[in-house]
């Protein structure tokens, strides 16, 4: 399938430039509880790193997982619930952004025809939805229409097998899709299962195909992956192994670079890590740890794709779940589930090392973040 080169240049161009604003839209997805009922939204200055008049954007069920479209107008949720109409589903939701309020409303919703979904992503022209089903072991794809809302599913696959961790993995556990920088093809992480696989997608139809599959170290766990900017190279971590994985891509394939740890050497307590994120400057990468509670820093060798460590930053909080390094590269926003706080980071854009900003805000039971400027 090829790309039209025309429409993928007008959706980028729709979106305003990173170093033309000084505000940003922070939207927090969360655990829902007394503490906090549903899609949170504050304003973040992108010259300072201060987080500002917070409010509720919108009211919904456990949205653990959000992307925004590239236009900047519409926001994507995933709701992690095991019913959704009755059914052992759960669902995503699609809102309409108020650039001035920052408020979110909503447009419709659909089943992700699996239970507890936990990661939602778009692929590069923002034609099409991707949601992973943590619970339900299954991936599913919508198309998003011209109105923003999200059609019913238009591809479903479940997975199959089981893998080494027999406590974590004795069934598919689906955690994360994203798209490839070439927009062909979508790979899925499968905790359960030691696989990434690959899906082909159509993004006019909202639609994909198995393709293949990369078979991770047994125990690994693999969770949620990122791709360097110039497409050459991908990076999947581990969460029970609490590794990261280096590949080279091409072509619909993985093919594994090596595998380093994420926590510091003689580190012996329990930890499971979460996510990752290449700087866009594609230099450094991030990977957050649950349990040693910190940013793990690698430096990128942008020829090889091979990794080397430069060490781990606390994030001052408890369980840092997903965290965001908004367009300028400037700032990392941590999300520090078990401690209710987002925290800011500013990037050293010399060494990449992470310098807490003295910035931050209390939020019950944060999971994703995302900006929009």
């Amino acid at each position: 399938m090829r790309i039209d080169r025309r429409e993928f240049l007008a959706v980028l161009a729709a979106a305003p430039a990173a170093g033309q604003a000084k505000q940003a839209w922070l939207y927090i997805g969360a655990y829902t509880n007394e503490k906090n009922r549903g899609i949170t939204a504050a304003r973040f200055d992108l010259s300072t790193g201060a987080i500002s008049d917070m409010i509720l954007a919108a009211e919904t069920p456990n949205p653990t997982f959000l992307e925004i479209h590239p236009n900047g107008r519409w926001l994507y949720a995933v709701n992690e619930i095991a019913n959704y109409e009755g059914k052992r589903e759960g669902s995503i939701t699609a809102y309409e952004i108020d650039r001035g309020t920052g408020r979110l409303k909503e447009l419709n919703r659909a089943s992700t025809q699996g239970g507890g979904p936990c990661h939602v992503s778009l692929d590069r022209t923002g034609r099409m939805a991707m949601i992973a089903n943590y619970g339900g072991g299954s991936v599913a794809s919508f198309r998003i229409l011209e109105d923003g809302r999200v059609s019913g599913a238009v591809s479903f696959f479940q997975h199959e097998g089981s893998g080494a961790n027999p406590k974590r993995q004795e069934r598919p556990h689906a955690h994360s899709i994203n798209a490839t920088p070439d927009n062909r093809f979508a790979v899925a992480c499968d905790l359960g299962t030691d696989e990434i696989v690959i899906y082909a997608i159509d993004p006019r139809k909202g639609a994909m195909r198995r393709h293949g599959a990369a078979k991770l170290a047994p125990g690994s766990g693999p969770r949620h992956f990122a791709f360097h900017p110039n497409g050459r190279f991908g990076y999947s971590v581990n969460e029970l192994l609490s590794t990261v994985t280096a590949f080279e891509y091409g072509n619909g394939t993985l093919k594994e670079i090596h595998t380093l740890s994420t926590l510091p050497e003689g580190f012996a307590a329990e930890n499971t890590t979460a996510e990752i994120r290449v700087h866009p400057s594609g230099r450094w990468l991030y990977a957050s740890n649950r349990g040693e509670d910190s940013i793990a820093a690698f430096r990128i060798d942008g020829r090889s794709g091979r990794l080397t460590r430069l060490g781990n930053t606390p994030t001052q909080g408890r369980t840092p779940r997903n965290f965001h390094i908004e367009p300028s590269g400037r700032w990392l926003l941590a999300a520090n589930q078990r401690s209710d706080t987002v925290v800011v980071f500013e990037i050293d854009a010399r060494t990449g090392q992470l310098m807490p900003a003295k910035q931050g805000i209390t939020v019950g039971q944060p999971v994703c973040l995302r900006t929009v400027i």
